[in-house]
């Protein structure tokens, strides 16, 4: 019985790339026989997954959208995984109707029905000993995300309510390109077609998304990717710093974890960090915490104001210390 459900998971993982297949082709893929396929594809159907059949030459296996949501194929780790990401969304936002956050809460409370039998009873054990710290931040509505996705798939113009920073609201018609998720927002990329610019905007922010109908053709990104752009954007009147720390990456990973870092690894115990910073002293606790050697080896400015605080915490030549200045 594992090795049947093993042989549908890989034929639903295949066929949920959304091309079509020839009998064949699957075949191949897959290692199995024609006749084992054929059983295959019946057992799927059996799930409720709707897979498309044209017969004859150049006839073709694919999976259909389904209207009915049929019993989800997860493994054991999968579903655990399910769980868990479902209950870390919940704990982030404010709980709000029609939330995010919201619709993460009720969807793990009630997964476990479209798993497999087998499953459910880990899915209960699992949800009955997991606790997860709620997180301050703005929660997104959920039917804006969606209406999003769909303006993008289409390649649809669409206009909506934007509250900026200040509280000022107003109008704005976008060609939407991305949608983009970092530390704990959301954001869309897109054309801003009243200021013939790239704008991005928090979805937390966004209210009254409306498809207009009319169709763009969609521009070369303004970056390598959305996140890239976004990046730059929240890093533009940072200082970019740059560190070789005497640890693992791991280590340093975890002492500059609510810093924008890239690491790079120089070995088992040296590191190179690259960081964007308001000020030198955002270095302060948490290479304290980490109590390892570094050197500053970019901005000068910055090396000397740390060099200049490490003198003050130094012993004077009579005996007291520079700390009190």
């Amino acid at each position: 019985m594992a090795d049947v459900m093993g042989r549908v998971l890989a034929l639903l993982a295949v066929l949920q790339t959304g091309r079509a297949f020839s009998g064949a082709e699957l075949a191949t893929r897959l290692s199995v026989t024609p006749r084992t396929l054929r059983r295959d594809v019946d057992r799927l159907r059996g799930y409720g997954y709707p897979v498309e059949t044209q017969p004859g030459p150049g006839g073709y296996y694919r999976l259909a959208a389904g209207r009915a949501l049929p019993p989800l194929l997860l493994d054991d780790d999968e579903a655990v995984a399910t769980l868990l990401a479902l209950a870390t969304l919940a704990a982030t936002g404010t709980a709000v109707e029609g939330s995010l956050d919201d619709a993460a809460a009720r969807a793990h409370g009630k997964v476990d029905q479209y798993l497999p039998k087998r499953l459910r009873p880990r899915a209960a054990a699992l949800r009955g000993a997991l606790e997860a710290e709620r997180t301050p931040a703005p929660s997104t509505n959920v039917a804006a995300v969606g209406a999003l996705a769909d303006a993008i798939h289409a390649g649809h113009v669409v206009s909506f309510d934007y509250t900026s920073v200040s509280g000022r609201s107003s109008r704005r018609r976008v060609e939407p390109h991305r949608q983009l998720h970092r530390h704990l927002r959301w954001y869309l990329l897109g054309w801003d077609t009243d200021r013939q610019d790239w704008r991005v905007f928090r979805t937390d922010r966004v209210s009254g998304v409306a498809d207009t109908g009319r169709g763009f053709t969609p521009r070369p990104l303004p970056a390598d990717s959305g996140i890239d752009y976004l990046r730059a954007g929240l890093n533009k009147e940072r200082t970019r710093v740059v560190l070789t720390v005497e640890a693992p990456v791991e280590r340093v990973a975890d002492a500059l974890r609510h810093q924008d870092v890239e690491l790079t690894s120089l070995g088992a115990r040296r590191t190179r960090a690259v960081l964007r910073l308001d000020s030198w002293q955002w270095l302060l606790l948490p290479l304290a915490f980490l109590d390892a050697d570094f050197s500053v080896d970019e901005p000068a400015e910055f090396r000397a104001a740390c060099a200049a605080f490490g003198a003050r915490l130094t012993p004077g030549r009579d005996g007291r210390s520079g700390a009190g200045g």
